[in-house]
């Protein structure tokens, strides 16, 4: 056996060893979906579970997908648990409305969407007792002012929380969550408890009157990661069974570390698929000399947020991405002009390699994405940002792979570093339009390290061309389906 067939073996046993996993997290647990006033929810239950209901709510840019550790576990642990996707996000198809800035305008509107989900979970779900709510970063403050105003609801876990809403004696049953690496959230985690027991900290439970607080630290993990760490997730259990005088017998099983390995697998597994592709690119050119690299990088990432900045464009529902767009086509186009001019010109099309690409990042990546990680199905609003999307991120990514293909390590690092610092110029450029361009640098660095891998093998085969092309619409897809719908007139 070649050490080639060797890598895409194991590649195939760790994908299965996950999938088992990751599976075995959801075996036994009753998943429906269903919608509550345009508002999409899941619920999670074991057949037959009596216990209290939770209400889930996810952070910004976030989905109920994310928040599926713990509502998992919760489940196993005999609550019946409503997850749900807040207006713009997810598979809502309602966008995000009111003034952002205002606690009379997003807050409220997101704080009477909650209200709605917990009235409807009470009534179906006939639960007589309190409801409690858990939610994720931006959700922590809508969950807690919802608390303060809802007669039914109970006990509250804030996962990476804030909220100028907590005083010393509201809410009076509150868990916080923080990842170990969220020092600022850590600091207002701990002002929390020592709100109701001065000099009280991370790890102790505080109690003044009917007021219960508690802080904790998860371990080894940030803002996303929170979201399944095991002792998290253990300490939700037990704060709620304690709350509800319950005592829940469920293992709590790592999901973090196989959902990794799954996308890993995944990706490590188109090396060997894209070989079964025809041999047909030309040959690679020699690495580009320094000086027209320089200028091939340089030139792009000034003019695109120079000329782009300067154009008011407000024509999609979507945070920044119609300036996204602008600035991907100028980026793109005049980096593309450049590399014809330099004799690097994109060579032939082979629609057999992009559709092969197109089905391996979106179908097989992007269903794994979907099922364990975060949402990344459009809904049919979104169809249309996506298309306007692609019409900057096709030539963008077609620049990106004619310059990569064959150029040294340090060359393709440098030309999507170019482009981050070209964000951040049109960042300093107008922060106040552009400042959500800081929350897309992450996922575009994620896309340059998953699909352009997957993408490197393919071109390989194919040529640069047919992989920009693939690249760019699975870019202009990601992009459209991870941050918040908006309606027109927005404020903030």
């Amino acid at each position: 056996m070649t050490l080639r067939a060797l890598l895409a073996v194991l590649a195939t046993v760790l994908a299965c060893l996950a999938l088992w996993q990751l599976e075995g997290q959801r075996r036994g647990v009753d998943i429906a979906s269903f919608t509550v006033s345009d508002t999409p929810v899941t619920r999670y239950a074991m057949a037959g579970a009596d216990g209290p209901v939770v209400v889930v709510a996810h952070g910004f840019a976030g989905s109920r997908q994310m928040m599926q550790a713990y509502s998992l576990d919760l489940a196993r642990a005999g609550y019946r648990v409503w997850a749900f996707d807040f207006e713009g996000h997810g598979r809502n198809r309602v966008p995000m409305s009111g003034d952002v800035n205002s606690l009379d305008g997003t807050t409220r509107l997101l704080m009477a969407q909650t209200g709605r989900v917990v009235r409807a979970a009470v009534a179906q779900e006939a639960w007589a007792g309190e409801v409690a709510l858990l939610g994720h970063s931006m959700a922590t403050d809508i969950i807690i002012r919802t608390a303060l105003e809802e007669d039914r609801v109970g006990p509250v876990v804030a996962i990476s929380a804030f909220s100028q809403a907590v005083t010393e004696i509201e809410p009076d049953t509150l868990l916080l969550i923080t990842g170990a690496w969220e020092a600022g959230l850590r600091g207002f985690a701990r002002e929390a408890v020592a709100m109701v027991t001065p000099g009280a900290g991370e790890g102790q439970t505080v109690q003044a009157g009917a007021v219960t607080r508690r802080a904790v630290v998860a371990p080894l993990a940030e803002h996303v990661a929170v979201l399944h760490s095991r002792l998290g997730r253990a300490e939700a259990i037990a704060w709620l069974d304690a709350a509800y005088g319950r005592v829940s017998d469920v293992a709590v099983r790592a999901t973090g570390p196989w959902f990794l390995a799954l996308m890993f697998a995944i990706v490590a597994l188109a090396a060997p698929l894209a070989r079964l592709l025809p041999q047909r690119a030309p040959p690679a050119r020699k690495s580009m000399r320094s000086r027209q690299f320089v200028l091939v990088v340089l030139v792009p990432a000034l003019l695109a947020p120079l000329v782009a900045v300067q154009v008011e464009t407000r024509l999609l529902p979507v945070l920044v991405a119609d300036y996204l767009a602008l600035h991907l086509a100028l980026y793109g186009g005049c980096q593309l002009a450049f590399l014809w001019v330099m004799g690097r010109r994109p060579e032939g099309l082979r629609p057999v390699a992009v559709l092969a690409l197109l089905v391996w990042g979106l179908g097989v990546f992007g269903f794994a994405l979907d099922r364990y990680g975060a949402n990344f199905w459009p809904t049919p609003e979104r169809l249309a940002i996506i298309m306007a999307l692609s019409l900057g991120a096709v030539p963008f990514m077609l620049g990106d792979s004619v310059l990569a293909r064959g150029a040294p390590l340090w060359q393709r690092l440098a030309s999507r570093a170019g482009f981050i610092l070209s964000l951040a110029l049109a960042i300093l450029l107008d922060t106040e339009r552009l400042f959500f361009l800081a929350m897309i640098a992450p996922v575009i660095l994620l896309f340059f390290l998953i699909y352009g891998l997957m993408g490197r093998w393919v071109a390989a085969r194919a040529g640069a061309t047919s992989v920009g092309v693939a690249l760019g619409l699975i870019l202009a897809w990601a992009l459209g389906v991870s941050f918040p719908l908006f309606a027109p007139g927005v404020t903030g």
